[in-house]
């Protein structure tokens, strides 16, 4: 089973907008087709994104989709994670880095530009970062 890591833009695709592009990434986390990972931190962030006024959902609604979220996810405690060798320009970044790196082999999917501007480094430690919906 493949070990994915969903950084907090994709998975507002999945969970907040059911975005036409990540409507099978949905289906598989649901088959348990994949070995999604996160932490506390990541979940945090989830959290914090979904709660915000542009995304105008209802805080039961935050509840709900952060605990579909929790469930699909097999959660691995921050301090058990290593730290990978790149940094990220964005410190909120680095547990994504962390994570995948941790998981080796693994797929990190992501659309920021500062993790995918890793990608190259990353896969020579086994890790493909992506923007591609498409790559598992």
């Amino acid at each position: 089973m493949k070990s994915v890591v969903f950084d907090t833009n994709v998975l507002l695709d999945i969970f907040v907008f059911n975005d036409f592009r990540a409507i099978h990434l949905k289906q598989a986390l649901i088959e348990k087709q994949l070995n999604a990972l996160a932490t506390p931190k990541t979940l945090e962030e989830f959290a914090d994104v979904i709660s915000r006024p542009l995304f105008a959902l209802e805080p039961v609604e935050q509840e709900s989709r952060l605990r579909e979220w929790q469930s699909l996810a097999h959660v691995l405690k921050d301090a058990d994670l290593k730290l990978a060798p790149w940094q990220c320009q964005d410190p909120d970044d680095q547990v994504f880095l962390n994570l995948a790196y941790t998981a080796r082999p693994c797929i990190l999917i992501s659309k920021d530009n500062a993790l995918l501007r890793l990608a190259h480094k990353a896969s020579q430690d086994n890790i493909l970062i992506t923007s591609d919906y498409n790559a598992l």
